[in-house]
This record gives C-alpha cells, sequence and structure tokens, in this order.
C-alpha cells in the first residue's frame, strides 16, 4: 500500500515541490529522523532540493543530512556509534566491496526498495544500490578554446598554451596520462598493471608538471576554469554542466576518454531507521524523482528509464546516457584497491620534487 501510494504521488510531489526553497539542514538528529550522508555539499544541496523535501512532504519522515570524506574506517566506528547513527551513506566502489565483507552494511531487501529489475545492472549488489555516476571529463570554456579537445590537445601547450587543472592524487590521473598517449580505454588498466605501463603513465605526467594547477574539491574544479585561470581542467561533469547553466558560460565537456565510477546508497548495519531509509530509496530511485536530481546537480542516477524522456541537451551532458557510457572508461576499484597505497606514495613524492 506503502509503495502504491508514493508511487502515485512521486510525480506530482516532484513538481509540485520545484520551488520550494532549501531548508535549513539541522546538525543533530532525533531517534525517528533518517540521517542520509553524503561526499560533498554541492551533491547534498541538489538532493535536499530533489529529493529530500519531496520525500519528506510524501512520507512526513524528516531527513537529516551529514557529509563525510570517506574511508572504511569511519564506517566502522559509525556502526558502533550511538550517539550519531547514519542509515543512508553514499559509498564508493571500493568501500561498499569491503564494507560489505565486513559486515558493515544490512543486505538489501530488493522487494522493498523497487527489485532489482528497475534499476541498471550495474547499480544491483548485495549491499549496495547505485545511486549516482560520477564521471571525469575534459572540460573548457569554447568561448577561449572553440575545438573539440581531447586528451592530446590537453597535453599540447605548445598548441594551447596555458594552465591544465588535475586534480590532486593519483587515482584517475594515471589512467587520463595513458590515454593522452594513446593507449585506448579499453587497454587502459592492462597497461597499467605492468611496471612499465606505471613508468610510461608517470613520464607523461613529467610533460606536463610545470603546466598544472591542481585542484582538490568539485567545486574548485569548477571555479578554477570560470575564473581563468586554466585553459582546461580535467572535472566531475556535474559541477561543470551546474555552473555553465547558472552562470551563463559557454563551457564544453569531452565525455570520449572520460573516466566514471558508481557510488552507491548503503543502509548501516543496525540502522535505527531502515524501513524509513528502504522508503527512501523506492522513492529517490523511480526515474521521474531522479530526473530533478539531474537538474539540479548534473548527476545521473542508475534508475531504468531515466536518460529515455531527457531532452537532447539533457541527454547530451548525462553521465548515465548510453553514448557517454560507452565513450568512457569504468575506474577498476579492484585495481586500486591492490595499487593505491604503492601508486599513492609514488605520486606524492613525484609531485614534490
Amino acid at each position: 500500500m506503502l509503495a502504491r501510494s508514493l508511487l502515485a504521488a512521486a510525480a506530482l510531489a516532484a513538481t509540485a515541490l520545484a520551488a520550494t526553497a532549501l531548508a535549513p539542514i539541522s546538525a543533530f538528529a532525533s531517534p525517528n529522523d533518517l540521517t542520509i550522508v553524503t561526499r560533498d555539499h554541492s551533491l547534498q544541496n541538489a538532493m535536499q532540493s530533489a529529493y529530500v523535501q519531496p520525500f519528506t512532504a510524501v512520507t512526513g519522515v524528516p531527513v537529516q543530512q551529514e557529509s563525510w570524506a570517506g574511508g572504511i574506517d569511519t564506517l566502522r566506528s559509525h556502526v558502533k556509534a550511538t550517539d550519531d547513527p547514519w542509515d543512508l551513506v553514499l559509498v564508493d566502489a571500493d568501500e561498499l566491496s569491503a564494507g560489505c565483507g565486513d559486515g558493515l552494511f544490512e543486505k538489501l531487501d530488493w522487494s522493498a526498495i523497487g527489485g532489482k529489475e528497475h534499476y541498471a545492472p550495474q547499480a544491483v549488489s548485495d549491499c549496495g544500490l547505485g545511486a549516482v555516476i560520477v564521471t571525469v571529463v575534459l572540460a573548457w570554456d569554447k568561448d577561449k578554446l572553440p575545438i573539440a579537445a581531447n586528451w592530446s590537445d590537453f597535453w599540447d601547450v605548445a598548441k594551447y598554451p596555458g594552465k591544465r587543472g588535475l586534480r590532486k592524487g593519483v587515482r584517475g590521473n594515471l589512467e587520463i596520462a595513458l590515454m593522452a598517449d594513446g593507449v585506448a580505454p579499453g587497454d587502459v588498466y592492462k597497461t597499467l598493471s605492468t611496471t612499465d605501463g606505471q613508468d610510461r603513465a608517470f613520464r607523461k605526467l613529467d610533460q606536463l608538471k610545470p603546466y598544472i594547477q591542481w585542484w582538490s574539491t568539485e567545486t574548485e574544479a569548477a571555479h578554477i576554469l570560470a575564473s581563468g585561470e586554466v585553459l582546461m581542467t580535467s572535472a566531475p561533469s556535474g559541477p561543470i554542466v551546474v555552473m555553465a547553466r547558472e552562470e551563463h558560460k559557454n563551457f564544453d565537456l569531452q565525455f570520449a576518454a572520460s573516466l566514471y565510477q558508481l557510488q552507491s546508497w548503503v543502509i548501516m548495519k543496525g540502522s535505527p531507521s531502515l524501513h524509513a531509509a528502504q522508503q527512501f530509496l523506492y522513492f529517490t530511485g523511480m526515474p521521474a524523482v531522479e530526473t530533478r536530481l539531474l537538474r539540479q546537480s548534473g548527476d545521473s542516477g542508475l534508475a531504468k528509464g531515466l536518460n529515455d524522456a531527457l531532452s537532447p541537451e539533457m541527454a547530451a551532458t548525462s553521465p548515465g546516457s548510453a553514448a557517454n557510457l560507452d565513450a568512457g572508461l569504468k575506474l577498476d576499484a579492484g585495481f586500486w584497491h591492490d595499487n593505491l597505497a604503492k601508486l599513492r606514495q609514488r605520486f606524492d613524492a613525484w609531485q614534490g620534487h
């Protein structure tokens, strides 16, 4: 009965509350609140408008939002917490695998959240429901660079002078370097799994090192492009799309040879609001509701049918559209689980010299 009422009310709630102002987010949750935890404040604010307000209007369940920086140790500590329990947390693929294996998350009852067939296959696992696709693309301002840029152009500072933006960290940058050096996306991890391939990636980064402007957050990536500090930058597509729309910037994105990963919802083991968490997943997994998040944040969900009714303009920048997924490379969480510590140490030493 509840599922049917949620389904009937979803589209109405999604449109009726479209203009509702953001409600303030309380720092403390009562025992009856549902606490959801995401990684960055821009996504948190988008979810407040696209997900939280309509959900609370339909169900009457209060929702509190928190943010976290990631890490399996943080999840372990919060499983034991009683004063500030987390219910739903957005995790990356490595955290999902490790936390599920360690018993930190509830095994999902798929019948309570819409059924496995409701979602794209890659969204479905024992403990996690795929929530958003985060795609790192090449971004530039077409007013300053009126070309269809690629990673080879990104490295060509002689032809296209100016600073280049890259995320401060090893994961993702080695893949980008190899693709800029001519490695096909499908061969990147085979190449990167060898010592010669890793050396090749660092040699490619050496070529660009004097021109790199490092960024640490999604917001910072969009800012250094908008301010003109860099001519081109790697960046999550969502903030670039939102800034282009809201600040009338003539930004362009290149999804060919982009790098994408899934972030998934997990329900923390022993959540005091298990039923409300299931309601939230059911509600926010509807295509009509996920479309609101795409409009608000540029981030794509994984409900089947989400991209079918999009305008050509929205589909072109949706990380979840078939064309953009096919053109990109999925970040290999298994590779980074096995190699992150070693390659991070090498990258940090390289960056410091």
